[in-house]
């Protein structure tokens, strides 16, 4: 969601607080996150209806009594905490809530929590959803370090937001969520690791074998930037069935011996554009950090180099092994793998072309 849109979508759910509480015309409740280098504090606004609903006092607007919202502190504690996570470097954060004010004019309730540091730090994560009983609701958040820095809405099908600052933490904690990210990514992708063994059946020298690898990267590094920056997006059912349809192409390419010229380079370049945009797909899903869009990006790119290196180190190792002992043995392997290959190439692209989205 862009930032104008979740703008808009705040001024119109806190116009829509005039209304009477009993027409709950406010799924809505907003937490405010103040971080400094020593501590972490957080507001929450809540509507009566929602807390009254959930901790069965009726009516609600008996919880506009400040009396009796300091009874029930406890149980709105507990409530909360039990369905709303703050952290912070990957640890649960322990602060608690307390201070509860009445906001008559809104029907709201607002307390406050805090949770001191003994250091800054690099990311913040809230997690979890406020009340369920309502598929509607959502959590408005905003993230202010000196200024505002983030919004986001965490609802039934987003429950988690993460903020990265942008202080030394920060970048260490991107690194450290995207680099092993693009690592996974390029080895539970069958597809990805199906076209490097298929440019890499035939051998090679090692010079050839580098400018493979090379054309890969250089061509799926750029547009994986420039689809995660959202600056060419082409959709994802054209990508996908164009990811399986290369693949086919790789293996056919073998079988016909390449024709008396090895164009793997090549193949892996031009190809390498459109699985760039793949990788892309997966990142723009993780939510990159604006405060901190060049290290993602180059984080996640050197993950998949690491992840690709490790496929064509095993890969090309195994197949130089089987050749030194017998070319026989290694071009029955080179049949028998392309077949493979163009096989498994064909299925992905029927597949995403008659069922898009479902491979």
């Amino acid at each position: 969601m862009t930032r104008r849109w979740s703008l808009a979508a705040c001024f119109v759910a806190w116009a829509l607080q005039a209304a009477p509480a009993e027409a709950h015309p406010v799924p809505f409740s907003y937490l405010d996150l103040h971080l400094t280098r020593a501590a972490i504090d957080a507001t929450l606004v809540i509507h009566i209806f929602d807390l009254g609903h959930d901790l069965g006092i009726e009516p609600a607007d008996r919880l506009l009594d400040p009396a009796l919202v300091r009874t029930e502190m406890a149980a709105i504690a507990a409530l909360i905490g039990s369905r709303l996570a703050i952290g912070a470097d990957g640890r649960a954060l322990s602060g608690s809530w307390s201070d509860p004010e009445v906001l008559t004019d809104r029907q709201s309730i607002r307390i406050h929590w805090r949770q001191p540091l003994d250091r800054p730090a690099g990311a913040i994560a809230v997690e979890g959803r406020l009340f369920p009983y309502d598929p509607q609701h959502q959590t408005f958040i905003n993230v202010y370090d000196d200024a505002l820095v983030a919004q986001a809405i965490i609802d039934r099908s987003h429950s988690r937001f993460e903020y990265f600052t942008g202080s030394r933490q920060g970048t260490f904690a991107v690194v450290g969520k995207f680099l092993p990210s693009g690592v996974h990514h390029i080895l539970i992708g069958p597809d990805h690791i199906l076209f490097l063994i298929g440019l890499l059946l035939t051998g090679g020298s090692l010079r050839r074998l580098a400018l493979i690898v090379t054309g890969f990267t250089v061509a799926h590094s750029l547009t994986l930037s420039l689809a995660a920056l959202n600056l060419v997006t082409p959709p994802a059912r054209l990508i996908e069935p164009a990811i399986a349809l290369s693949i086919v192409v790789v293996g056919a390419d073998n079988l016909m011996g390449h024709q008396g010229r090895d164009l793997r380079a090549w193949f892996a370049f031009g190809f390498g554009f459109i699985h760039g945009f793949g990788f892309a797909n997966v990142l723009r899903e993780m939510s990159l950090p604006a405060r901190a869009l060049g290290w993602s990006l180059l984080s996640f790119n050197v993950g998949v180099e690491i992840g690709q290196l490790l496929v064509v180190a095993v890969v090309a190792t195994a197949l130089a092994a089987v050749r030194s002992r017998s070319e026989s043995a290694a071009r029955r392997l080179t049949f028998v793998g392309s077949v493979g290959v163009i096989t498994a190439g064909a299925f992905w692209f029927v597949q995403r072309i008659v069922f898009p989205g479902g491979s």
